[in-house]
């Protein structure tokens, strides 16, 4: 008997009949657009995909997506996807999150979910902002940003997503931008091939609530001097010209000009150097340079493999049990009547 060939799919295979309801002008598109161009590369039949979501306009998600899905609770998608990973490690599980609801609520589900290595895909969009209930300042709002929730200004330190899930060792983490769709798509592929956890931030303009969030990154003028683009064993060199580069003085990461200093000094990005590297890496956005495509990328025991190879020796070991035997015990008696 020969085996009929995989079905070609498309966009169109992975669009569904519901009216997409995000507003006008929302970066949210174009992360659905990239995912939808992207599916149908991965060569996943689309019965073995699904995305689950938590609760914020990210996470309607779900509802877009011609593919199997839930829409769960605040903060708990992690938590549902690792249950899913239990029950049928073949599907292809993604988690759309925003960072409210990740990082808020569902920080502890998150930290959990990365520390495991669990073999997810997670697609945090950062907007900086809470855009479903009306724009109060989110984790990753910066200090002193006026809201309606905090009107004379933010006085919490924000949360760097990047540092969160490096400090739970992470072995897969990335960021890209809504307005730069090619990156989104090189990006969104590797995470679909990275096996483990694979958590991608994606600045997402919120066009009604924090407009221009990243306008220092998708604007002609002033992009080429703030995208630190890495490439894996490449040394880190931004600007028009390359007239910017990373070297590593005093401990940290520092931007300087190339003209400046010597060749050798330039930092050369290894994907799978070592985990204070990336630390670094992460946190150098908060001088200049916002560093955009795969920061760490690393092999490390997945969560699922363990998991269900800890069950089949359980099996081998002690047979297949039997369940009424289990919920009854040792300690039942019935009465007689």
């Amino acid at each position: 008997m020969t085996t009929a060939a995989p079905v070609a799919l498309t966009r169109k295979d992975f669009q569904t009949d519901q009216d997409v309801r995000w507003c006008p002008g929302c970066g949210d598109y174009s992360i659905l657009a990239a995912v939808q161009r992207v599916f149908p590369e991965l060569g996943i039949p689309r019965e073995n995909f699904t995305m689950i979501s938590g609760i914020g306009c990210s996470s309607r998600f779900p509802y877009y997506m011609n593919t199997y899905g839930f829409h769960t609770i605040h903060g708990r998608a992690p938590t549902i996807a690792t249950g899913v990973r239990a029950a049928n490690p073949d599907l292809s599980t993604w988690i759309v999150t925003g960072d409210g609801d990740a990082l808020s609520i569902g920080g502890n589900h998150l930290m959990h979910t990365v520390r495991r290595n669990v073999n997810v895909k997670i697609l945090l969009f950062n907007n900086q902002i809470y855009g479903l209930t009306k724009g109060q300042y989110s984790p990753t709002s910066e200090q002193g940003k006026n809201t309606k929730s905090t009107p004379y200004g933010s006085i919490d330190a924000p949360v760097d997503p990047l540092s969160f899930v490096l400090g739970s060792n992470a072995t897969f983490v990335a960021r890209t931008i809504d307005r730069d769709p090619k990156h989104m798509n090189d990006i969104l592929e590797r995470a679909a091939a990275h096996r483990g956890t694979a958590f991608v931030e994606i600045y997402q303009n919120c066009n009604i609530f924090n407009d221009g969030a990243f306008s220092v990154l998708t604007e002609r003028d002033t992009a080429a001097a703030n995208k630190l683009v890495l490439q894996n064993g490449k040394p880190l060199l931004f600007g028009k010209d390359n007239e910017f580069c990373v070297i590593f003085k005093d401990y940290e990461l520092q931007v300087a000009n190339t003209a400046d200093v010597d060749e050798n000094q330039i930092v050369i990005h290894r994907e799978d150097g070592p985990i204070s590297y990336h630390h670094m890496l992460a946190r150098l956005d908060r001088t200049a340079g916002v560093p955009l495509g795969v920061l760490r990328a690393v092999e490390a025991p997945v969560w699922d493999d363990l998991l269900h190879d800890q069950v089949k020796a359980a099996y081998e070991q002690r047979g297949q049990g039997d369940l009424q035997a289990l919920l009854n015990g040792r300690n039942t008696w019935t009465v007689e009547g």
